[in-house]
C-alpha cells in the first residue's frame, strides 16, 4: 500500500529515535541503579504532564528518555565493591599523582552514573582502565604520561 493511504496520527510525528545504549555491560553500583529508578520515575512523570497538557512534543521527548531508562534497568547488573580492597576495581575510589605533580581522586562507576565534574568516571574511561587492577604504589600509563597511585579504597 502506497504511502499515500495510510493515516499518521500526531503521536506519529511526534515520535523520536530511541537514544543509543552502549554495548558495554551495564555495570551500575547501588547508587547508579537508585539514579537510574529516579530518572525513570522522573521521565514518566514528564510523559504524563505533558500528554496530559497536550505537549505531543515534550510527551516525544519525555517518552524517549522513558524507553531509554526502562532499558537501562533492565540490563542493569548490580555490582558490589571487591571484598580486596588492594586493587583498584569498579565501585572503588582511587587517588593518584600525575606526573606533574596533580593529585586526583576519582570513583570507578556505571557509565550512566559517570561525571567527572563529580569525582566519578565510567569503568571503561581510559582513565578507569588505566588503573584497574592496580595497587597504591604502581605507576600507570595515562595518555602519553605516567601516574602513581597513591590510594585505592
Amino acid at each position: 500500500m502506497s504511502r499515500a493511504f495510510v493515516k499518521e496520527t500526531d503521536s506519529d510525528k511526534a515520535g523520536l529515535p530511541d537514544r543509543p545504549i552502549s554495548l558495554h555491560r551495564n555495570l551500575v553500583t547501588e547508587t547508579g541503579l537508585a539514579e537510574i529508578e529516579a530518572a525513570l520515575a522522573r521521565f514518566e512523570t514528564a510523559h504524563r504532564t505533558s500528554a496530559e497538557r497536550g505537549d505531543q512534543e515534550s510527551a516525544a521527548a519525555a517518552l524517549r528518555e522513558v524507553r531509554y531508562w526502562k532499558a537501562r534497568r533492565a540490563s542493569a547488573e548490580l555490582i558490589q565493591p571487591a571484598d580486596d580492597r588492594s586493587k583498584a576495581s569498579f565501585g572503588m575510589t582511587v587517588t593518584l599523582r600525575r606526573g606533574d605533580g596533580r593529585e586526583q581522586t576519582f570513583r570507578i562507576v556505571g557509565e550512566d552514573e559517570a561525571d567527572p565534574s563529580r569525582g566519578t568516571v565510567s569503568y571503561v574511561s581510559p582513565l578507569a582502565l588505566a588503573v584497574l587492577a592496580h595497587s597504591a604504589g604502581d605507576t600507570v600509563v595515562i595518555g602519553a604520561s605516567e601516574a602513581v597511585l597513591l590510594n585505592v579504597r
